[in-house]
């Protein structure tokens, strides 16, 4: 490591000049004692004295700074760029103790962040990898069950050896819908996923929604309805496809956790002249409080018990949240336990003059 050397003269430019004030007077002192009468001598003396004195301090205090004081904390610095500190490392040496002191604070704090952010990312990597083993393991286990009967002898049977085809090709469904959807989210996260931005009306793609999940919905009694009886149509800009997916990802998990004989409800609103807000409510059984901040984080679970009483992939939340933000828009979530809750998210109007035909709901 290359340092170069910040000298400070602040502490050699004080310490000469209370050595000199004080062996001047203690020498003016002495001499007014033996030469009472030689006032003109004593003050030349003096001031020659004064000066040569200062001289002589200063250089000499300066001198052990750097010689010693230095090499203390040259030696500081060294421990330190073994840190691969860049505050410190491209930092001349200062030998003024306050700077350094505050240096080395700012070097510890930011070491101690730094630490508590990687601690967090440990974490978060130790659960993904878990929720990713869990996830996978279910349906690679439930495929490996029915294929190894089959071969045990089940095969011989045509009715068991096709109900147990068809379990089997749903688990390797499952792991396809897993792996696609962690295919798209690193795409979204490392922007190789291209948005094919268009126009398209936002209420009509909803309404086209309902009527895909409707038979869903209908097996637990859950209606599906716009918020407001009359929904004026908005012309939005964004990527259909991705949108569509959006929708159908946040109504579907109201749905599997919407209590039976329950309700979702979907609202359009005109929060200013270019964006529009879309929101998913319900009145399942929501989500405490201190579970919502990482709601939208990959495979993670309310549920800790291990086991999901519903399908999917557990990344559903986290598309619809590196998509929304592949548009540069939000997305927010409410909710409280016992209630329901509602997710919403904006997106950009399009510029292009509204359509006056009503949709019902």
């Amino acid at each position: 490591m290359k340092i170069n050397f910040k000298k400070t003269y602040k502490f050699a430019i004080k310490s000469a000049l209370y050595i000199s004030l004080f062996s001047t007077v203690f020498v003016l002192m002495l001499m007014s004692l033996f030469y009472k009468n030689q006032l003109k001598h004593q003050v030349a003396f003096g001031i020659i004295f004064i000066i040569v004195i200062y001289i002589f301090s200063f250089l000499v205090l300066q001198y052990r700074v750097e010689r010693f004081i230095y090499r203390r904390v040259k030696k500081i610095y060294d421990e330190v760029s073994l840190l691969e500190s860049t505050t410190l490392i491209n930092q001349p040496i200062n030998t003024d103790m306050e700077t350094l002191s505050r240096e080395v604070k700012k070097f510890a704090t930011d070491k101690k962040l730094e630490i508590e952010m990687l601690e967090i990312r440990e974490q978060y990597r130790r659960e993904f990898l878990g929720n990713v083993s869990h996830e996978l393991k279910t349906p690679l286990f439930t495929v490996q069950g029915y294929v190894s009967t089959l071969l045990d002898g089940a095969m011989d049977d045509k009715n068991i050896r096709k109900k147990y085809l068809k379990r089997a090709e749903k688990g390797v469904e499952r792991l396809i819908y897993i792996v696609e959807d962690l295919d798209m989210i690193t795409k979204l996260e490392s922007g190789d996923l291209d948005l094919n931005m268009t126009d398209f009306d936002v209420v009509e793609l909803i309404q086209n929604v309902f009527e895909l999940l409707e038979m869903k919905a209908d097996k637990k009694k859950i209606k599906l309805a716009f918020e407001s009886k009359n929904v004026q149509s908005v012309i939005i800009r964004g990527d259909q496809d991705r949108i569509q997916q959006v929708l159908e990802n946040l109504i579907v998990n109201s749905i599997k956790y919407g209590k039976e004989g329950g309700l979702t409800e979907v609202g359009v609103v005109n929060l200013t002249k270019k964006k529009v807000l879309i929101r998913i409510s319900d009145n399942g059984e929501g989500v405490e409080k201190q579970n919502i901040p990482r709601l939208f984080e990959r495979f993670y679970r309310v549920d800790k018990s291990g086991t999901r009483s519903e399908g999917g992939s557990g990344l559903g939340l986290a598309i619809v949240k590196h998509i929304i933000e592949a548009h540069k828009e939000k997305v927010y979530v409410e909710s409280e336990f016992g209630i329901g809750s509602e997710f919403s998210f904006t997106l950009e109007k399009a510029n292009k003059i509204t359509k006056t035909d009503v949709k019902k709901s």
